[in-house]
């Protein structure tokens, strides 16, 4: 007798799931006892069913085990005779069969449930931060306008130069706390290699002091900067220079240029 081959016929899980006649169980029991490899098989299906029965249980939800026993358990078409069944252990294993897929389908809605439960969360955090940054855009602007509403702050229009004549800027300068505001939305962005350098300029003798460079031009939304200046300025102007700017301003990129008015 080839035990494996009887073995791998599948009808050891038809015994087991009750599904023979008496005459088969009979002959199987006694193959039980002659082969020790048949019997060991009988009890790893009869552990393999108590298993899945114990996962049906809602106090041993274990999903990955039952999905992997409802995968992996495939039946086995076989060729046997007619035979009586024992139909009361059918319909138990049938029912165990129909709670675990019962369970894998509540697992898989509960899965979706989480994900959508997560999403919503995900999105209730985004509108919180979007909230928080209008709540802090709401105060910075109400700050701006508080500042440039200042009557001791002087305001110096920038004028386009030579073939940027479209060109325009508009300084805020607050002596008080040796700050300016500078509103440059009238310069285009500036291009690869590029950034917009801010000058303060004593015009007798015409001479050049950086306020810096304006590294985030291009990715600010307002175009509104605060620049920190000290100077005894004259006059303000803007030009273009290569990234990390220039000793002085590059006369041809001088975009925009405002004198300080004095008082009469």
């Amino acid at each position: 007798m080839d035990i494996k081959a009887y073995i791998a016929s599948g009808i050891l899980e038809l015994y087991v799931a009750g599904l023979l006649s008496e005459e088969e169980n009979q002959e199987i029991y006694e193959l039980m006892q002659k082969h020790p490899e048949i019997k060991k098989e009988v009890l790893e299906i009869e552990a393999a069913v108590t298993k899945l029965t114990a996962a049906a249980s809602p106090k041993h939800l274990n999903f990955a085990s039952i999905k992997e026993k409802l995968e992996t358990n495939q039946p086995k078409v076989i060729d046997l005779k007619p035979k009586q069944n024992n139909w009361i252990t059918y319909t138990g294993w049938a029912a165990s069969l129909l709670l675990a897929a019962a369970l894998f389908w509540t697992l898989n809605n509960n899965s979706k449930l989480e994900q959508d439960l997560q999403t919503v969360e995900i999105e209730k955090q985004y509108l919180e931060i979007q909230i928080e940054a209008a709540k802090d855009n709401l105060a910075e602007t109400k700050h701006l306008l508080d500042v440039l509403r200042d009557k001791a702050i002087i305001s110096i229009p920038l004028g386009g130069q030579g073939d940027y004549a479209n060109s325009y800027a508009k300084v805020y300068w607050n002596k008080a706390d040796n700050t300016i505001y500078l509103d440059a939305q009238g310069l285009p962005d500036a291009p690869r290699g590029k950034v917009w350098q801010v000058w303060s300029l004593t015009l007798n003798p015409l001479s050049p002091t950086s306020l810096g460079t304006i590294d985030d031009f291009n990715t600010d939304d307002n175009k509104i900067f605060k620049i920190a200046n000290a100077n005894e300025s004259q006059a303000f102007g803007i030009s273009l220079e290569p990234e990390g700017g220039s000793a002085s301003p590059t006369m041809e990129q001088l975009y925009t240029l405002g004198v300080v008015e004095t008082a009469p």
